[in-house]
């Protein structure tokens, strides 16, 4: 689908890099290398992504992209019975995310409040006193100091943060580079009623063993909408998942409420 100029030829090496980025990012964040990439074996039908599979995997990122800013979740385990859930907005021309969230454990809740992010780190704040509204909204109420700010870690929350803020691209991936790097068809999906095929995502070069199966997940329709991606972790039985649910033509992300640099 992409037209080709000249402004066009370095394209192939910035798709390579931000291929890499990404499965690094997913073997970083587990915090377990390539254990990450044992916990899995082969799923019945599981076999090698055809040329249209890759092509719409490849167009998933430009679709979310373009969509911007689009309605976010994310739901990750903490360990020890703790979850966080962030219900949000994230809009990927300025790649900055913003939303509220909710910590919860065995005997209920244990904490609240705003969250922003971006391709640096997260900043967290109270949600201001008797604020209704969006959480985008409410970010824009808290001053500058309102904010704690920090880089990212290897904590669940975070590197669910720092997928979602890398998920999105100004032009489709190489879909022949996706295929060559070990993308999977693992199966077909019903979500809200639409037909899904779940791919496991590209595999950094020798990070794992040929037919060990990458930590992310991808969910595509048949258009090449990306629904939900997962990134499994070590040590941790239930993966982090990031839900997308479409444009939100309401929202309007705070310029920069926070420092996370």
């Amino acid at each position: 689908m992409a037209r080709k100029t000249k402004a066009d030829t370095p394209r192939p090496r910035r798709r390579t890099v931000w291929l890499g980025s990404l499965v690094a990012l997913a073997v970083c964040a587990t915090a377990g290398g390539l254990v990450a990439y044992r916990t899995a074996a082969d799923e019945p039908g599981e076999r090698a992504v055809t040329v249209d599979e890759a092509s719409r995997l490849a167009l998933s990122r430009l679709n979310l992209f373009e969509a911007s800013p689009v309605a976010v979740t994310l739901t990750a385990a903490e360990g020890g019975g703790v979850d966080v859930r962030v219900e949000g907005v994230v809009d990927y021309r300025t790649r900055r995310g913003t939303g509220r969230y909710r910590v919860t454990g065995a005997n209920g809740p244990l904490d609240h409040g705003l969250v922003v992010w971006d391709a640096g780190g997260l900043g967290l704040a109270p949600e201001p006193a008797g604020a209704d509204g969006p959480a985008w909204q409410q970010a824009e109420r808290v001053p500058r100091q309102g904010w704690s700010p920090r880089a990212y870690t290897a904590d669940p929350l975070d590197a669910g943060l720092q997928l979602i803020v890398q998920l999105g691209a100004d032009r489709p991936d190489n879909p022949l580079l996706l295929a060559q790097s070990g993308a999977r068809w693992l199966g077909r999906d019903r979500l809200d009623g639409r037909g899904h095929d779940r791919f496991a995502g590209p595999r950094a070069q020798g990070a794992a063993p040929d037919g060990e199966r990458s930590p992310l997940t991808y969910w595509v329709d048949d258009d090449g909408g990306l629904r939900r991606v997962t990134m499994r972790m070590p040590g941790l039985g239930t993966p982090a998942t990031v839900e997308f649910a479409g444009r939100d033509d309401t929202a309007k992300l705070p310029e920069a409420p926070w420092l996370t640099g």
